[in-house]
């Protein structure tokens, strides 16, 4: 099954509390993944940052949700039990427990205007559907958005960017990789006349153990295989191993198969990738704002 959103796992959570035990986050997640029958992959699912697992997130802010209206409580660091009022809520058999109905509690309606009121937004009466995310899922969305339009802004500028300027672009690009030996090693190696489907030649390190070979082209139209071939067949006149496709379009399922099946190993970088890389090594960006997350320092509160 899907992986319930964080709403859904207040009930099944409040209901593995009402043994009255103390239990661990870690041992919730556990239990709740089993009732909701997850399977390994569902359960070590990433949020797009890549460094917490979604349902890890979901099920810490259930908790966080059911002890800011007072039907948990913490006990230690990583544990918590259920309270006086959990129970009570429990006794009344409710069948779904939400935003909505956690809004009957005094405590958790002050906590809710206090993040509004924090975040500039003073409208409250959201429905359940509306806040089905985490706020790191919310956060991850809205960056993942605008990394998007980021990049393809910065497609839409290296298409009208003349071929000398896409020729330094990527030769600056492969540089902040990690690639190219010196900067002089890197600007002889784009540029050059081609020969027989080979732009140039880098190197992968700064000692040039090996020499990567390197097709790099403002094509329009999608790359199809014919051309990949071309480039692997000029690879083996050359006894080379390794070679970088690069290109503002894309490239054909059939030529992203190929590469996958022969023993040169060719790495295709089509348009969307060479804007992510950009993106990711700073190139041709700079920062606007920069966003710290933190999570409380618990061991600092402990005596």
């Amino acid at each position: 099954m899907a992986i319930p959103d964080f709403q859904s796992v207040m009930l099944p959570l409040l209901r593995f509390a009402g043994d009255r035990q103390e239990h661990s986050l870690r041992e919730t997640i556990d239990a709740l993944g089993n009732q909701f029958g997850l399977s390994d992959e569902e359960r070590n699912e990433l949020l797009p940052s890549g460094l917490q697992g979604i349902f890890h997130n979901r099920v810490s802010w259930a908790r966080t949700y059911l002890t800011k209206a007072g039907l948990l409580e913490s006990t230690r660091r990583g544990h918590y039990k259920i309270t006086q009022r959990g129970l009570h809520l429990l006794t009344s058999n409710p069948d779904h427990i939400g935003i909505k109905s956690l809004d009957q509690f005094e405590e958790f309606r002050q906590f809710r205007a206090l993040r509004h009121t924090r975040s500039g937004d003073n409208q409250l009466a959201q429905t359940d559907a509306e806040q089905d995310s985490t706020p790191e899922e919310a956060l991850e969305v809205a960056y993942g958005r605008l990394r998007d339009t980021l990049a393809q802004e910065i497609l839409q500028q290296i298409k009208a960017a003349s071929s000398s300027l896409f020729e330094m672009l990527v030769v600056e690009l492969l540089l902040k990789m990690g690639y190219g030996g010196s900067r002089k090693d890197a600007g002889r190696a784009i540029g050059r006349a081609g020969d027989e489907g080979i732009d140039g030649i880098i190197k992968e390190d700064r000692l040039g153990l090996d020499i990567i070979y390197i097709q790099a082209k403002k094509w329009e139209t999608t790359v199809r295989r014919p051309e990949v071939q071309k480039f692997a067949g000029a690879l083996q006149g050359q006894r080379a191993k390794k070679g970088i496709m690069i290109t503002t379009s894309a490239f054909s399922a059939e030529a992203i198969n190929y590469v996958s099946k022969i023993d040169n190993k060719i790495v295709l970088i089509d348009g969307e990738e060479l804007a992510t890389l950009m993106i990711d090594h700073n190139l041709g960006v700079s920062p606007m704002a920069v966003y710290e997350v933190k999570k409380i320092d618990t061991d600092y509160f402990t005596e």
